[in-house]
């Protein structure tokens, strides 16, 4: 493998764009499979390639690097669907009400599974702080 493969076409360049052909199809497919999606244009910092959320009407959400900013263009063309630019519009509060929903349910059955290690009858009467 040369120094210069990952620019100009080599194996290393070759499977970046499976990978993100790969990615891009995923994306397309779960924006297909769900109803109401919008994609959420993130932009590239110094740990992470542009990467696009998709969200649907209930809040779940999927990320994935679709290959820079024409990529993430390319998905909402293929899939059909509204593409905004996080930065000017933010993340929909129904994806934040979704992880929240999400946090609790992990919190309550953690809860759960330490409550029931207990000996019968403790516990069962205790309330849940969440709820």
């Amino acid at each position: 493998m040369g120094l210069l493969d990952g620019l100009f076409g080599g194996p290393v360049a070759k499977e970046k764009r499976a990978r993100t052909d790969a990615d891009r199809t995923y994306l397309v497919a779960w924006a297909k499979s769900h109803e109401g999606v919008e994609g959420f244009v993130e932009p590239e910092n110094s740990f992470n390639a542009v990467t696009i959320v998709l969200v649907d009407k209930d809040g779940s959400w999927t990320r994935r690097a679709p290959g820079g900013a024409r990529g993430a263009a390319r998905v909402g063309r293929e899939a059909a669907i509204p593409i905004y630019d996080v930065t000017k519009v933010g993340y929909p509060q129904r994806m934040r009400d979704h992880i929240e929903r999400a946090r609790i349910r992990r919190r309550r059955a953690l809860r759960a599974e330490m409550l029931g290690g207990r000996a019968s009858g403790q516990g069962a009467s205790e309330q849940d702080p969440v709820e």
